[in-house]
């Protein structure tokens, strides 16, 4: 079975761990982003250590990008963050397909990079085969 990196913003991180989830028990490989909790956590972090800790996840992620066969982007309700629309340049730039979770991206720079929308793990895996 392929691998898949899923892309998302935290503001999902139940949805996003759950899609992971099933994907898994499906046999696909996941590659998902570090989705911390703590707000209170990050907030009590010094502006120096905010950009110690978001440079090495989002290195981190890249290199997610860089090993997974295809990149599926979690934006529910058409919601790309800032990281997310980021992770959709580095993934076009290792020319890696990408797939959506929703078609009602608002960022038309960002909806004409995906090549197909996928609402559960079980219709994703087709394209993996």
């Amino acid at each position: 079975m392929r691998s898949v990196v899923i892309c998302g913003s935290r503001r999902y991180r139940p949805e996003i761990v759950e899609f992971a989830k099933r994907l898994q028990e499906l046999g696909v490989v996941v590659f998902a982003q570090y989705l911390h909790e703590g707000k209170d956590e990050w907030e009590k972090l010094s502006d120096q250590y905010k950009k110690f800790t978001a440079l090495g996840l989002t290195h981190d992620h890249f290199h997610k990008i860089e090993m997974a066969d295809v990149v599926f982007v979690y934006n529910k309700d058409g919601y790309s963050g800032n990281s997310t629309t980021l992770e959709i340049g580095y993934a076009m730039a290792t020319k890696k397909p990408i797939y959506a979770f929703s078609d009602k991206d608002e960022e038309l720079c960002r909806s004409v990079l995906f090549r197909g929308y996928f609402t559960t793990p079980e219709d994703l895996i087709k394209v993996l085969k």
